[in-house]
């Protein structure tokens, strides 16, 4: 893997790690792409450093896209992935306090608990962090299947985000399973801004979204998101898969600046930001 930008003087001279400068033709110019450690992956994706007045909420979207715009590739991420991808969604999952998730990603992707990873056990206990982020599940009405190990036996317990006209017997079957429901919408529906507020008020600063398509269009319509983490797949498919958001769009455009690009056998890693 090697950093395209931003470009500094360490960056040209050097791999990620540090240390002198290879000389032309030497075989340590291919050090230049070696394999970044997970240490070397969550420095590239630290969150912002706390305000002087306390964290406020960080919320940070992690997507992969084609060349040609799709997000899936029959109904699913993993084919448009590559090894390198899922290295940062691990490391951006030990990063974050919290996983924000549509249900319909849930039933398409076999969600499971977030797991405990060593790399992350220390920076996460110096961070004030439990031992794994836990998952936030976003669903209207509840149509999910409680007997899943992601309610039944987290880590952490799973969040349900829900509004305060969900159906009492599905609330009540997800709390059965075990899950913490949270409140966030007045009707039915959960309200973008409020989950991002309740989340906040657990604790979970550092947030991260990893869709689906829908839940992501939300977060953008509401002016919540903060970072997107967007891999760019070498890949074409065609055919109708959805892009990496969805819904209705914003009348006007909001406007990302770049942070940091990365890239590795044609994949490229961008963060960009709001300004």
């Amino acid at each position: 893997m090697r950093r395209l930008f931003p470009v500094t003087d360490r960056t040209a001279a050097s791999g990620p790690g540090g240390g002198p400068p290879p000389a032309p033709g030497d075989a340590g110019d291919a050090a230049r792409d070696r394999e970044w450690s997970l240490a070397e992956l969550a420095r590239a994706y630290a969150y912002p450093e706390p305000a002087p007045d306390g964290p406020r909420p960080w919320l940070r979207a992690n997507m992969v896209s084609t060349l040609d715009g799709a997000a899936q590739h029959d109904g699913r991420s993993q084919p448009i992935s590559t090894a390198t991808d899922m290295r940062i969604f691990g490391t951006l999952r030990g990063l974050a306090d919290v996983v924000v998730v549509g249900a319909q990603t849930v039933r398409m992707e076999g969600y499971r608990p977030a797991r405990a990873r060593a790399e992350f056990a220390g920076p996460r206990e110096a961070a004030g962090q439990g031992p794994a982020p836990a998952v936030a599940v976003v669903s209207a009405v509840l149509d999910l299947d409680f007997s899943l190990p992601l309610f039944t036996s987290p880590l952490v317990p799973t969040l349900v985000l829900t509004g305060a006209a969900a159906a009492p017997d599905r609330v009540a079957a997800a709390r059965r399973a075990g899950a913490r429901v949270v409140v966030a919408g007045d009707g039915t529906g959960v309200d973008p801004a409020r989950a991002v507020r309740a989340l906040a008020g657990l604790g979970h600063t550092r947030l991260l979204t990893e869709g689906g398509p829908r839940l992501l269009g939300q977060f953008v319509a509401a002016g919540v998101l903060d970072e997107l983490c967007l891999t760019i797949s070498p890949m074409l498919t065609a055919g109708d898969a959805q892009r990496i958001t969805g819904g209705p769009s914003v009348a006007v455009p909001h406007r990302f600046a770049l942070a940091s690009l990365l890239e590795e056998e044609g994949f490229l890693f961008a963060r960009y930001r709001r300004p």
